[in-house]
């Protein structure tokens, strides 16, 4: 089974410009904490709740700073065409939730979620992630 036959399709993004208060009230209104961030469909990063308050809030950046400021710019990503072992290597491996889905024009395409494999492959492999990415690093 290839990761485009379980990724989340309709995925909410982000502008690099876009200002943190913005984010999160739209993560608070549509109940996530994770966002691709992508200029046009080519994805520059990815911001999370967390994000927002340890690097922007805690650091002293203001509702009106910008996602870039806050953002992680080196993201790992897999290919919609790549089996779902590899999703799960790379979020094992990384310590990932969740993954950004890119085709193979580099386009933000969709996001694949550890929950989004569980129901997909064989506990045994998804296990074994969940329980690499939940350790302490």
């Amino acid at each position: 089974m290839k990761i485009r036959d379980v990724m989340s399709k309709d995925v909410h993004v982000a502008r690099p410009g876009d200002s943190l208060r913005a984010v999160a009230e739209r993560m608070a209104s549509g109940d996530f904490g994770f966002i691709p961030v992508a200029d046009g469909d080519r994805l520059v990063g990815t911001l999370t709740d967390r994000d927002i308050v340890v690097r922007g809030v805690a650091s002293g950046l203001g509702v009106e700073a910008t996602v870039t400021q806050v953002m992680t710019a080196n993201v790992t990503t897999v290919l919609d065409t790549d089996d779902l072992k590899v999703a799960l290597d790379a979020m094992g491996g990384g310590k990932i939730r969740r993954l950004p889905v890119v085709d193979k024009h580099d386009r933000l395409v969709g996001v694949v979620s550890l929950g989004d494999l569980s129901t997909r492959v064989k506990e045994k492999y998804a296990g074994e992630a969940l329980e690499t990415i939940s350790q302490p690093g």
